[in-house]
Formats: C-alpha cells, sequence, structure tokens
C-alpha cells in the first residue's frame, strides 16, 4: 500500500537524519529515486520549491513528493512520517536534558554529529549540483545561464541581500532567460 510505504520511508528519513533539510536531501534523493517516485530532475524541482515556499525543507519536500505520488492523502502520510520522529524524539530529549547536558558522552556525540551534518550537507550540494549541471552541459547556453544566475547569486551573498529578494530575483531572470534558451 502506497500509503504506508510513504509513511515508512519519510519517517525513516525523519528518524535517521540529523541536522535538517539539508542534511535530509541525500537520503531523500536516494528513497525517492529507488522507489521511482520522481525522475531526478523532478526531484531538484521539488527541493527547489521546497527551499523557495514557507516552512521547513524537509516537511515541504515529503508533502510534495507525497502528493506527486499518491495525492492529498499521500502527502498526509510522507508529512507525518517526516515530523513524528523529530516530535517523538524532542519530547524525550526535553524530559532527560538536565541529567545529560554536561555529560561528556553526549557533547562527544553532538560534536560528531555536526561534523556528520556538514557531510550531508556537503553531499547534497554534490548530488544537487551533478543532477542540474549534467543536464546543462548537454546544452551550452543553458549552462551558461545557470553560471550567470550563480554569479548574481554569489554577488547578492557578498552584498548581504535579502535571502527572499535573491529568490524572487532568480526565479524572474529564470523566467526571463528560459525560453530564449
Amino acid at each position: 500500500m502506497i500509503y504506508l510505504k510513504l509513511f515508512l520511508t519519510f519517517f525513516k528519513i525523519g528518524a535517521f537524519t540529523f541536522g535538517g533539510g539539508y542534511a535530509m536531501i541525500p537520503l531523500i534523493q536516494q528513497e525517492v529515486l529507488t522507489n521511482e517516485w520522481l525522475s531526478g530532475e523532478e526531484l531538484i524541482d521539488v527541493i527547489a520549491i521546497s527551499e523557495s515556499t514557507p516552512g521547513p525543507l524537509a516537511v515541504n519536500a515529503s508533502t510534495f513528493v507525497g502528493m506527486q505520488t499518491a495525492g492529498v492523502f499521500g502527502a498526509f502520510c510522507a508529512t507525518l512520517g517526516v515530523v513524528l520522529p523529530s516530535f517523538i524524539i524532542i519530547l524525550i530529549v526535553a524530559r532527560v536534558f538536565d541529567k545529560f547536558q554536561k555529560s561528556k558522552v553526549v557533547n562527544g556525540a553532538m560534536l560528531g554529529l555536526k561534523g556528520a551534518v556538514v557531510g550531508l550537507i556537503g553531499a547534497a550540494v554534490l548530488t544537487t549540483g551533478v543532477t542540474i549541471f549534467g543536464s546543462a552541459i548537454h546544452n551550452g547556453r543553458e549552462l551558461f545561464a545557470i553560471i550567470f544566475l550563480l554569479a548574481g547569486l554569489a554577488f547578492g551573498l557578498k552584498k548581504k541581500m535579502n535571502p527572499i529578494l535573491l529568490i524572487v530575483i532568480s526565479a524572474v531572470v529564470g523566467i526571463i532567460v528560459k525560453p530564449l534558451l
């Protein structure tokens, strides 16, 4: 049954990924592509939309994947699956945090998890970049447009522009440039 599979898949993603939405991208990518719920290109679009809309990336991505795969109830099952582990874990942590806050074992585990999170975010950047640039390399003009957009993004970040404004400008430029390619 697709609803149970969506719930269990996203429950696993929510339970075994630390560090937020960016750290979840490699596991989401692996599960979605393995189950053939979306193509690589569609998944990149889901990640872009998930990042551009209000709310946590993992919740938005699970909702979009569930919706594309099995409609509204699929979106509900996938979203519930990804948020439930965090809810359960935070309830447990809140009960025992004071007791273990100064523990060397807990602090060591947190240090190790921080390194893993950085690695997972780096993996997400690489796998997403390969998907985006892999298809763009076949069309030199599209690759040029992507490089142009990245340069604009870098300029905006250097000038400390509002991230929302950067997203809107990038989307508008993409809308204008895409038909020209």
